[in-house]
């Protein structure tokens, strides 16, 4: 079932969230309604919180990417083919690398792009689907990616990175988004 992605306003987003356990209450359904609603959004990534959840888990998949990307750009970034993973109670163990510009976006704030910095690696340890415990490094875009989604598990926007003037400028566009304004093709939940 495609669930509703929750607008930029709402608490969720700036709520820390909450380990969970193998135990969760429907957490195939759970799971299953997730990579659903990703691909009717057309997004890469969606964390818990987006769908009103404020559990540690998110998905990924920067596959997609790389299935779809323009021929100039293949063989451009070091994660290519990219990855298919679901996320559990992720901790960040370490960020490393140089830090690079790539334009954002997010579900939870559409029609709205940033240039944002980021390392170009990260290192997690997360549950998988079956809450077998992994400690893995990723980069590129798919650490792009990741380091997006677990902001959003920690209570923390891609915009937050932005300077102040330029959150300032973007101020009505996000008024509008938490008051229901906007126009996407993909069902949306609005705080207000």
């Amino acid at each position: 079932m495609v669930l509703p992605i929750v607008a930029y306003g709402a608490d969720i987003l700036r709520t820390k969230s909450s380990d969970i356990t193998a135990d969760y209450p429907n957490l195939e359904k759970l799971l299953s309604d997730m990579e659903e609603t990703l691909y009717a959004s057309n997004g890469v990534g969606l964390a818990a919180p987006q769908i009103n959840k404020p559990i540690r888990l998110f998905l990924v998949d920067s596959k997609q990417i790389f299935d779809n990307q323009e021929e100039e750009d293949k063989g451009k970034y070091a994660d290519e083919p990219g990855i298919k993973k679901i996320f559990i109670n992720a901790k960040i163990k370490s960020l490393d690398g140089e830090d690079w510009n790539y334009n954002e976006g997010c579900l939870s704030i559409p029609k709205i792009r940033e240039d944002v910095m980021r390392p170009e690696s990260v290192t997690v340890e997360y549950l998988d689907e079956n809450f077998q415990p992994h400690t893995e490094t990723f980069y590129g875009l798919t650490a792009r990616i990741i380091q997006h989604e677990y902001d959003h598990i920690e209570g923390k926007l891609f915009i937050d990175y932005l300077k102040p003037l330029k959150k300032k400028m973007l101020r009505g566009k996000l008024n509008d988004i938490s008051n229901g304004k906007v126009r996407v093709d993909y069902k949306m939940l609005f705080p207000r």
